[in-house]
């Protein structure tokens, strides 16, 4: 665990082998013991059609920020895809985590290093603003921070710990939100197939579906605004 104080509104973590963080809280890790840059990029990128898609202006919106790795990926694939202009980032975190257990996460991945080490400088602020990037971590219960959102998303990433740890970040009324603030053609994706959260986005209004999952996962979901 890091050397500062906990404050109240972080996460407390335990570490398993040293290098995966888990959520006492939630009782569960915050990415996958396999390896959790790949199951990003397979759920979370190919799970929305990315990079493909990317163009400028493009907005993704997530729900649990965690620590910041899905955002190096699609940093990373932004980049690599030469788009012009900054990929805007909108993220909803409850209990953000410390910048020095966020690095230390981070570091478990030496493919996305480099913008790790670039980005760890602003790690506690809730904007990041560079050439290439528009971040904001909106602070506080999804619940309440999304529905008063401005913004729509081309692509959300449905990150929060397993719906039958985190049911809050899974209910009905939060995946209206979800569908409300995305765009015509928009999508989401989730590494949970958990059949209560696809009928959630099914009755938001997108057609939700399942689709091989990551590693040790069958499945997990796709979704597209219809």
């Amino acid at each position: 665990m890091s050397g500062q104080p906990t404050c109240p509104h972080e996460p407390e973590l335990t570490w398993r082998e040293g290098k995966t963080p888990v959520s006492a809280r939630f009782d569960d890790p915050y990415f996958s013991l396999e390896n959790g840059l790949e199951e990003t990029e397979h759920v979370f990128l190919a799970g929305n059609d990315l990079p493909a898609r990317f163009c400028k202006g493009f907005h993704i919106a997530e729900l649990g920020f965690g620590t910041g790795l899905n955002l190096l990926a699609a940093l990373r694939a932004w980049r690599q895809r030469g788009v012009t202009g900054p990929l805007r980032f909108t993220t909803f975190e409850a209990f953000p985590m410390a910048a020095d257990d966020m690095i230390r996460a981070q570091s478990a991945f030496p493919e996305v290093s480099e913008i790790a080490t670039e980005l760890a400088p602003f790690w506690g602020e809730a904007r990041i603003t560079l050439p290439d990037l528009w971040l904001n971590i909106v602070q506080g219960d999804a619940r309440e921070t999304l529905p008063t959102w401005t913004g729509r998303a081309d692509a959300w990433f449905l990150d929060g710990f397993a719906p039958a740890k985190n049911p809050e970040l899974w209910a009905p009324d939060l995946m209206r939100a979800v569908h409300d603030h995305t765009k015509p053609d928009g999508t989401a994706a989730t590494y949970t197939a958990a059949g209560h959260v696809r009928r959630a986005l099914s009755d938001a209004g997108f057609d939700a579906v399942r689709h091989p999952g990551y590693g040790r996962k069958r499945h997990m979901t796709k979704a597209i605004k219809t």
